[in-house]
């Protein structure tokens, strides 16, 4: 876990507890050879058996090298081959028992569900076992594998949940870190086309504007004006001809791809690429209007984000696109039979990818100083309603 800050506190649990019980095995021998055990060779060998099982499996664990179903029964392997040199060790040295209680964390962490505990289990029946026949069985040989067997499961336990939330924080800040990446790519592409069909704009209001008036001019003194003066005006006025057209081309190369044609036939083409996406109608109705390519892109955006919503989130099985005039504004309507969701937690919870395009909906719209209205409820399909002012002398396509 790169990011997470609680990637400290597991590494330094992972060494303490490699450090306890390393040291509980070497205190097991070295006990046995301080009483003059006889069988202080054997407990020696047993000992070091163990440890060296356990470094291998844990180096194994950490290099990688057992991943997926096979590091699954490899793990239930060195698990199973710990507990039997651990039972012969505390068989021969009743010190050994101490290595129970880290040998618990191993098992919580190693089986998955309910095998780790059925571990802790036996092994401490074992315990208590090897303890009463080495030492004689009392209250604190019982009460002491026990006790120590229930700290290590609440520990355990509360490890795992630590651990997972862990893995949920890391999940989310990863998730965080792809949305605002992809928010960010959005906007700097939104900021560029903003930008092209500003400049189309400015360069169609003045520079075409004024050299359309010029060639008008020049044609209208060319009629009046004798040679040779005529052939400079004609001269001239080819030249401004010639100039407006690749003004023209300029405007059409920044416009965007898809309005070549007018929003309308760019919302049927969305219509029908999302019917064979999505394999479910995507109905369009849609009035051939004489929009700015501003309201025109924010229109088209905002119809594509609508309907990308309806078929990745809301489980639709129809969507309605219809684009009509309203007075003195258009409005855009996007309408699904989906799951619908709730308005205002969905707009609360900014964090959320939907909410994000919601958002950029909302601000498109308001840029234009429009209006945007949502509409849904759990169940109830969702309604999405932009609508723009129109500008002095827009209406319909001729």
């Amino acid at each position: 876990m790169p990011h997470s800050t609680l990637a400290p506190v597991f590494t330094g649990l992972r060494f303490g507890l490699h450090a306890l019980l390393i040291g509980l095995a070497g205190f097991a021998v070295v006990r046995a050879f301080v009483v003059f055990s006889p069988v202080a060779a054997w407990a020696l060998v047993v000992g070091v058996a163990f440890v060296g099982v356990y470094l291998a499996g844990a180096w194994a664990a950490r290099s990688g090298r057992a991943a997926g179903s096979s590091g699954r029964r490899f793990a239930v392997v060195w698990v199973a081959a710990l507990t039997l040199l651990w039972a012969v060790l505390t068989w021969l040295s009743p010190e050994g028992a101490y290595l129970v209680f880290p040998l618990f964390f191993l098992y919580l962490h190693v089986l998955p569900g309910s095998g780790g505990v059925a571990a802790i289990v036996v092994t401490t029946a074992f315990s208590i076992l090897a303890l009463g026949l080495h030492l004689g069985f009392s209250v604190g040989g019982v009460i002491g594998p026990l006790v120590g067997a229930g700290v290590a499961l609440l520990i355990g336990l509360a490890y795992r949940a630590l651990r997972r939330e862990a893995e949920e924080r890391e999940h989310l800040l990863t998730e965080l870190i792809r949305t605002r990446q992809q928010l960010a790519e959005t906007e700097r592409e939104q900021g560029a086309l903003a930008e092209r069909a500003r400049l189309a704009r400015e360069i169609h209001d003045t520079v075409a504007q004024g050299l359309s008036s010029i060639q008008m001019l020049l044609r209208a003194a060319e009629r009046d004006t004798p040679e040779p003066g005529a052939g400079y005006l004609k001269l001239a006025r080819e030249t401004a001809a010639d100039s407006l057209s690749d003004t023209r081309q300029i405007i059409r190369e920044l416009t965007p791809a898809r309005l070549d044609d007018g929003l309308a036939a760019a919302l049927r083409r969305l219509g029908q690429e999302q019917t064979d996406r999505a394999s479910f109608p995507v109905e369009v109705t849609a009035e051939d209007l004489d929009l700015p390519m501003g309201t025109q892109t924010a229109l088209l955006r905002i119809a594509q984000g609508a309907v990308s919503n309806a078929i990745r989130h809301a489980e639709a099985t129809r969507i309605a696109v219809e684009l009509a005039r309203e007075d003195d504004a258009v409005s855009l309507v996007v309408r699904d039979n989906g799951q619908g969701f709730d308005v205002p937690s969905a707009v609360a919870d900014s964090h959320e990818a939907d909410s994000f395009g919601l958002h950029a909906m909302r601000e498109r719209v308001e840029q234009l100083d429009g209006a945007l209205a949502i509409t849904s409820a759990p169940g109830d399909g969702t309604t999405i309603t932009a609508r723009l002012p129109l500008p002095t002398g827009s209406g319909a396509a001729s």
